[in-house]
């Protein structure tokens, strides 16, 4: 049992992982937590020396302010991950955790937990006291057993540690936001843990209320990350299967989507249209929720959850085959412009986008697309898109160079900006007819309609 509790004050935290969660939660953290210093370490020296510069890795509103006030002073950056664990009490561990490739199961994958192991095993091999360890990654039930195993077997003598499920409940673009304002914190540790949860309360309890920190189980923990991105995942395809309804018969989504939302059973979150869900936890954590039902010989749990996915993708490709269809010879050498990469707004992340695989498919029939994001690197576009033989793309600096004589315009993020554009420039700009796509009914459609687009929307 580890020794560390409320009493026993916290004066160091480690974070192992300078990512998307990682440095902001720290960042956050540090400003709360005045009395206590927060290490960031990384192998990574290039994005160590981002966080340590001007122009920070990750881009989130709110962000560079708060790690701008607490840079140096208890918000360190490092790469010396030895001597940060060494005088850390608790430990955070938020690395990647990338669905494993290859696996048995139809649909399903495995998280890939090698860098969590690797972390596990420099923690047993540097820490000199007793120390907390906390899963932050997004992990599959049953890692803190493998942690804490891990940690067993590679501890110097007399070292004891106490494994806790933590798991981040972020959204990209309002991450800082969600960190400020949880609905709920969850820690989750075993039987002998209660010290340890108590100890990383305490360090919350700086500006969350009492009555917001939820103490469980490590396995309910755990569970309880993956089943809520599951869910939210699940009412994305919910809206985007009757948005295909909705087309089909003349029905508008929106007012399907107001008309539900306004029953307090349901609510309005996560009901808006659109060419379906991206980022880096949605289809993972689904993919691991079937992986996990199917290794627990549950196959009809685990093609209820693989239904989910089907959807999302499906939804995909029915979007594009309407862009396709709208042109008789389809869309061999007819020129796109494509406004935004970013699995969402708010966020530079094209992680998952749905982005990627529209403009793919269009560029595999040959299309010539020009592409804009306000905040996605062009790196990041090129690393996700293959050419083709036909096809070609531009990675454009501006929405209006992008319209520039496009025959269609698709719209895969909604932006603001893009709702905002001077829409009269645009048309002047593009071919007749000039074709939008918005694919996240971004646009207002009947004054669009009225400048003399054609417009196609979601449902």
């Amino acid at each position: 049992m580890v020794s560390i509790d409320a009493e026993h004050k916290v004066t160091h935290v480690c974070c192992i992982g300078a990512g998307y969660v990682g440095g902001p939660t720290s960042a956050v953290m540090a400003h709360k937590c005045p009395d206590i210093q927060f290490t960031v370490v990384d192998m990574d020296a290039k994005r160590i020396h981002a966080w340590n510069s001007d122009r920070l890795p990750v881009y989130e509103p709110g962000l560079d302010s708060l790690v701008q006030m607490q840079r140096n002073k208890n918000l360190h950056f490092s790469t010396d991950i030895d001597e940060a664990i060494c005088a850390a009490q608790i430990v955070l561990i938020a690395v990647n955790t990338p669905a494993m490739q290859g696996t048995d199961s139809k649909r399903g994958a495995q998280a890939d937990l090698r860098q969590v192991e690797a972390c596990a095993r420099r923690v047993a091999q540097c820490a000199r006291h007793n120390t907390i360890v906390v899963e932050k990654s997004t992990v599959p039930c049953g890692t803190g057993d493998v942690v804490a195993r891990i940690l067993r077997e590679h501890a110097r003598p007399h070292v004891e540690f106490a494994v806790l499920a933590n798991p981040e409940f972020l959204s990209e673009g309002t991450a800082v936001r969600d960190l400020l304002h949880p609905d709920r914190v969850i820690i989750g540790g075993a039987d002998a843990d209660d010290r340890a949860q108590n100890a990383l309360a305490a360090v919350y309890a700086h500006w969350v209320p009492r009555d917001r920190i939820v103490t469980m189980g490590r396995w309910s923990a755990e569970l309880a990350k993956l089943a809520s991105n599951a869910m939210l995942a699940q009412r994305v395809s919910n809206i985007n299967s009757l948005s295909a309804v909705c087309e089909a018969t003349g029905a508008d989504v929106q007012q399907v989507a107001r008309a539900c939302g306004l029953d307090s059973r349901i609510g309005a979150e996560f009901l808006r249209a659109s060419v379906g869900f991206g980022g880096s936890c949605f289809s993972k954590d689904v993919a691991s929720l079937v992986w996990l039902s199917a290794s627990l010989g549950l196959p009809d749990v685990a093609e209820y959850w693989d239904n989910v996915l089907k959807m999302n993708d499906s939804h995909m490709q029915r979007f594009t085959r309407r862009i396709v269809s709208a042109f008789d010879m389809g869309v061999h050498g007819v020129q796109i412009a494509v406004w935004g990469f970013a699995f969402k707004s708010g966020t530079g992340d094209a992680r998952n986008t749905p982005a990627a695989p529209i403009c793919q498919i269009l560029l595999d029939q040959g299309a010539q697309l020009a592409i804009y994001d306000p905040m996605v690197p062009e790196s990041q576009v090129r690393d996700k898109l293959d050419a083709g033989k036909d096809g070609s793309y531009v990675v454009c600096a501006d929405a209006v160079t992008a319209a520039a004589d496009a025959q269609a315009l698709v719209v895969l993020t909604p932006w603001p900006e893009f709702r905002l554009a001077n829409w009269h420039t645009v048309f002047a700009a593009m071919e007749r007819p000039a074709r939008v796509f918005d694919g996240h009914n971004v646009v207002d459609r009947q004054a669009l309609e009225h400048i003399g687009f054609v417009v196609t929307t979601v449902g």
